[in-house]
């Protein structure tokens, strides 16, 4: 059976009301469309559902039953709105974020606190990926948008970019005569032990791209699975690392890790949001978004 809800609206006044007269001032239509649609509704579902009387209308046996039930349907109509009404106030709702590991613990926290803190009702959910499957997972409609490492090209997704982030070669304290002297030449980078981060990361594509341009090809001695295990095993004296410089500054300033200057220097890059192109974002995300960069 189709179903018009214009009908059983008409009914719930009606049965309100106890008048067609008054239902129709409350929809604002006039009596006869009133009486019409009443007339429609029970020869649809083939029954009488009111008593015609001088004073107006009751309810029959089954229009009383129809009305428990549209009062059910329409009670829950009303929590619908009120829900949607808080999630617009950012009240209630939920985030669904898509970053990796090292861009959450460094971009994303501080924006994270202060969010949670002027809307604790909102629920924040992260998924720590890699950049190729935060996008994926993007796609698949299973996050909200994604924190991800420039650069990136996909149709399917819309990108901001956000914070510049510059790559820097860092090695522990025996490198300080190194950091002390002139920038090292790339080429001459294959006479250090190199750490480097797993192939499949859009970073280590950066880099290797960056060496690349260079007529030069770049031959770890480690390759390891995350930014911090590269600054760990740099500051335990393992080799020279490739790391983003605005995620290393405590280190640096603590002398823990010293600088290489490079020539040609490394350009630097932003930090990618990246929302799926055409789809709408609830009030919760927008308004996230908007505290960063």
């Amino acid at each position: 059976m189709e179903v018009n809800l214009e009908w059983y609206r008409v009914f719930y006044w009606i049965a309100k009301t106890g008048s067609l007269s008054r239902a129709a001032e409350q929809l604002h239509i006039t009596q006869p469309a009133v009486s019409h649609t009443i007339k429609q509704l029970e020869s649809t579902l083939g029954g009488q559902l009111f008593f015609r009387t001088p004073r107006g209308v009751t309810l029959t046996t089954e229009g009383a039953v129809l009305l428990q039930y549209i009062e059910q349907a329409f009670h829950s109509v009303e929590i619908g709105e009120k829900a949607i009404a808080e999630m617009n106030n950012l009240n209630s709702g939920e985030i669904a974020i898509g970053a990796s590991d090292t861009l959450c613990k460094h971009y994303l926290l501080p924006y994270l606190e202060q969010f949670h803190k002027e809307h604790p009702g909102i629920r924040i959910r992260i998924t720590n990926r890699t950049t190729p499957e935060t996008l994926e997972l993007l796609k698949e409609g299973k996050i909200d948008f994604g924190i991800v490492s420039m650069p990136v090209s996909d149709k399917k997704v819309d990108i901001r970019e956000s914070t510049p982030l510059q790559d820097c070669l860092v090695g522990g304290t025996g490198y300080q005569a190194l950091a002390a002297s002139s920038p090292l030449p790339l080429e001459q980078l294959s006479e250090y032990p190199l750490l480097l981060l797993e192939k499949g990361s859009y970073t280590r594509c950066y880099l290797d791209d960056y060496a690349a341009s260079h007529g030069i090809t770049l031959t770890p001695e480690f390759e390891l699975g995350s930014v911090d295990l590269l600054v760990q095993f740099a500051r335990s004296g393992f080799g020279l690392a490739f790391v983003i410089r605005n995620f290393v500054l405590e280190e640096l300033q603590r002398g823990e890790l010293v600088e290489i200057p490079l020539t040609p220097s490394i350009p630097a890059r932003p930090i990618g949001i990246a929302t799926l192109r055409g789809v709408p974002i609830s009030a919760a995300t927008k308004s996230f978004l908007a505290l960063l960069p």
